[in-house]
């Protein structure tokens, strides 16, 4: 599928064909063969765009400027917690851009606080939108950690507990990404002028570059907030297990004797001690006499559990 759009009064406006903009997303055989037949891009670059564990990193080529960006996955249901990185590439000709990414993202969401001017300014709002997308996704790790967290200390299953290593395995994914990002951005800095910047784009550059420090800084406190307290939740989960293990032995200590007198005292020898007569009020009598046992038995282990606890 190809989208394109051209820049009309600092816009991006949708055009039916051509298009100074032109994103790929999943290109199929043909569409492949006309990147590298007719826009000269590297077939390596252009796997690249589409693997997901390929570096980001950005290479001068003859003709054009190639950029292998790194972005959050769209999240879904589906992904169980697991929150991926996949690749973009951005291929910067002097008339025109391409965009080609494995699927349909929004790659210009965020607010807008200029106009696209020249396709530099495509370039960086298209850095700054990825920066914005991986702060989206860090704060819904973060409400997911807080959800699984309030679960686990009440669990005495390890299903959320993983739920939080796959959240931990994402954050490893986001600060590579991140910081590959963070060297792509240092490099188009320095080739500022070799790439024919405006003085309003570094600028611009300058202020993205704060911004996805500042998105390191958080994705790595995030990693070592859940990694640090990974094994206390891990011992939460055990605790929850004992404690409901002897509630459990004091239930079956608190039936166990009651039924032992049961079966020592049973119908005929009780019917023999208190007469076939009574035989009513006297199993009554019996039967309380158990439960009344079982719930002091229950209560005194119980009793006995606290003094040792403290």
């Amino acid at each position: 599928m190809i989208k394109r759009f051209n820049l009309e009064d600092g816009r991006l406006a949708e055009a039916s064909e051509g298009g100074a903009i032109q994103i790929y997303v999943a290109p199929d055989e043909r569409e492949k063969k006309d990147l590298i037949e007719v826009y000269k891009i590297d077939p390596h670059n252009l796997d690249s765009s589409l693997d997901p564990d390929e570096i980001g990193r950005m290479e001068f080529e003859p003709d054009h400027l190639a950029v292998i960006v790194k972005r959050p996955k769209n999240y879904s249901s589906s992904d169980n917690f697991l929150f991926r990185v996949i690749s973009m590439g951005v291929f910067l000709f002097k008339d025109r851009m391409i965009l080609v990414m494995a699927e349909n993202v929004n790659v210009f969401e965020g607010k807008q606080t200029f106009k696209f001017r020249t396709l530099h300014d495509v370039l960086i709002k298209l850095l700054y939108g990825t920066i914005s997308h991986f702060m989206g996704h860090l704060k819904v790790i973060n409400m997911l950690s807080d959800s699984l967290e309030t679960k686990i200390n009440k669990s005495m299953e390890n299903k959320f507990l993983l739920n939080m290593f796959t959240l931990e395995k994402s954050l490893v994914f986001f600060l590579n990404g991140v910081n590959h990002n963070a060297t792509i951005i240092e490099k188009l800095k320095v080739s500022a002028v070799k790439l024919g910047f405006s003085p309003e784009n570094v600028e611009w550059l300058d202020d993205i570059m704060i911004d996805n420090s500042q998105c390191q800084t958080l994705v790595q406190t995030y990693a070592n907030i859940l990694s640090g307290l990974m094994d206390a939740r891990a011992s939460v989960v055990s605790n929850n297990l004992n404690v409901m293990m002897k509630n459990l032995n004091a239930i079956v200590i608190a039936v166990m004797v009651p039924s032992f007198i049961a079966g020592v005292g049973g119908m005929s020898e009780w019917t023999m001690m208190t007469g076939a007569g009574n035989w009513k009020l006297s199993y009554g009598l019996f039967l309380l006499g158990n439960i009344c046992l079982g719930v002091f038995i229950y209560f005194f282990i119980r009793r006995l559990e606290k003094l040792e606890s403290h």
